[in-house]
């Protein structure tokens, strides 16, 4: 049994041995793809919610009162929000490979500034800058596994 894959120009095709090939280097690149994704997802979560985990000391360690904390957790969402569909457009157009690998370079870049704040405002800014780095993120993750598993 043969399947046909029609292109604009030409219809090729493939035999049940060039099917099985396929589905072969398919199965690799997700035994090799997927756990990694995985673990950049749980790594995304994981950064969304760890302010949870920061604000016990918080307002110990900088004088941050209980709302302030929650503006700037919320305040993430706000850069999150604007930047995701500009995100997931750039991917269509760009390299998903390479997007994907901006958001992780630009991302952490603006974690490890949230070391260096100490005062609201710079909270704030840091919090809106890590959710519009991490914006596009999982639509870029969809883009790129539609390229390998169509």
């Amino acid at each position: 049994m043969s399947e046909s894959v029609e292109n604009p120009t030409q219809t090729v095709a493939f035999s049940a041995s060039e099917q099985e090939v396929g589905a072969r280097a398919r199965r690799r690149i997700a035994r090799r793809l997927l756990p990694f994704l995985f673990v950049l997802y749980v790594i995304a979560f994981l950064d969304r919610m760890n302010i949870g985990a920061a604000a016990l000391q918080m307002p110990a360690d900088l004088g941050f009162s209980p709302s302030v904390i929650g503006f700037g957790a919320g305040i993430f969402f706000l850069g999150y929000f604007l930047l995701e569909i500009p995100g997931a457009l750039i991917v269509e157009r760009w390299s998903a490979r390479r997007w994907i690998a901006r958001i992780m370079i630009s991302w952490g870049i603006v974690t490890v500034l949230m070391a260096f704040i100490h005062t609201p405002r710079q909270f704030y800014w840091v919090r809106f800058l890590v959710g519009a780095a991490e914006a596009g993120f999982l639509p870029g993750v969809i883009v790129y596994l539609t390229h390998w598993f169509r």
